[in-house]
């Protein structure tokens, strides 16, 4: 029961981050959020590191580090995706490939399953086509890079709670702390990486036309182009994201990797709700339907 309530609580807490991470991403890129978010969750991490202690290995370090890349590409595409919208589409989409990833990965390990669960298949898969690629006039679909970033950040989560639930139980907050160090870190590599590439672009294209003309590509308004717009929801962002991974390990260590992944990959309903709530998205009521079948596809391979 504990891990059920735990595997709840993570993911409305993951759904919040998510929306609040989606926010931050239209207001300034999905680089920029990651990055924010990783620095802010690292602070935390090492605020609470002294407290709850946790030893460090080889197993540790090199576990926990390899997690920090999986997450950084995860949660880029994951708030790219949302920025694009609609976020009660997309969301729902990266759970149910965030869910099954680790459920395929116990399965080969020898993992077995009740027949409730090989069912479940079936109707997340029925889920996705509703929810994702349903025809009916005037439904809110994504496109189909959406799609396909929903799909890639899925994924790329469900090997982050692969590689997580390697990690030794005698490391405490050691492997999120690794997490979060090397995710900031690619975060900002790839922040100045782009950075100069637009740079060699701008200046290029100073070089081949009139000087009125180079200055056009800078014409787009500074408030979308600095770090301020979407800082503080960057910030919330990160915080929450860090104590859903605490969450998230906690669960994780004590009970079984497929179960509690099904469990996380619920937060869909936190990011659904306030979508709807603040933004006002409009879903087709077969989408609802779909939603409906995603989360039921989810209850049920987490009892499977």
């Amino acid at each position: 029961m504990l891990t059920v309530v735990l595997g709840l609580v993570g993911a409305f807490v993951y759904g919040s981050a998510d929306f609040l991470g989606g926010i931050a991403s239209r207001r300034i890129s999905a680089l920029r959020v990651t990055a924010i978010g990783a620095l802010s969750g690292l602070v935390l991490l090492l605020i609470a590191l002294p407290v709850f202690g946790g030893e460090w290995s080889a197993a540790t370090i090199g576990w926990g580090a390899l997690s920090g890349v999986t997450g950084a590409v995860a949660i880029s595409l994951l708030y790219a995706c949302l920025a694009i919208g609609p976020m009660s589409i997309l969301s729902p989409l990266t759970a149910l490939v965030s869910a099954i990833v680790p459920m395929t990965w116990g399965l080969l390990g020898g993992e077995q399953f009740a027949p409730i669960g090989y069912a479940a298949l079936g109707v997340a898969l029925v889920a996705v086509v509703l929810v994702g690629f349903v025809p009916e006039k005037g439904a809110v679909r994504p496109s189909v890079r959406g799609i396909l970033m929903a799909v890639g950040s899925g994924t790329m989560i469900g090997a982050f709670l692969i590689i997580i639930d390697q990690t030794p139980d005698s490391s405490g907050l050691v492997p999120l702390v690794l997490n979060r160090g090397v995710n900031g870190a690619i975060m900002l590599a790839a922040i100045g990486l782009v950075a100069l590439q637009a740079r060699a672009r701008r200046t290029r294209a100073a070089t081949r036309q009139a000087p009125d003309a180079a200055v056009a590509p800078d014409a787009r308004p500074t408030l979308a182009a600095g770090w301020l717009p979407g800082l503080p929801f960057a910030l919330a962002c990160g915080v929450l994201d860090t104590v859903a991974n605490v969450v998230m390990l906690v669960g994780l260590r004590l009970g079984d990797l497929a179960a509690f992944s099904v469990l996380i990959a619920l937060y869909p309903a936190g990011t659904i709700v306030l979508a709807a709530v603040v933004l006002r998205e409009r879903i087709a009521p077969i989408q609802w339907v779909g939603l409906a079948l995603a989360i039921a596809a989810a209850g049920m391979l987490a009892v499977a």
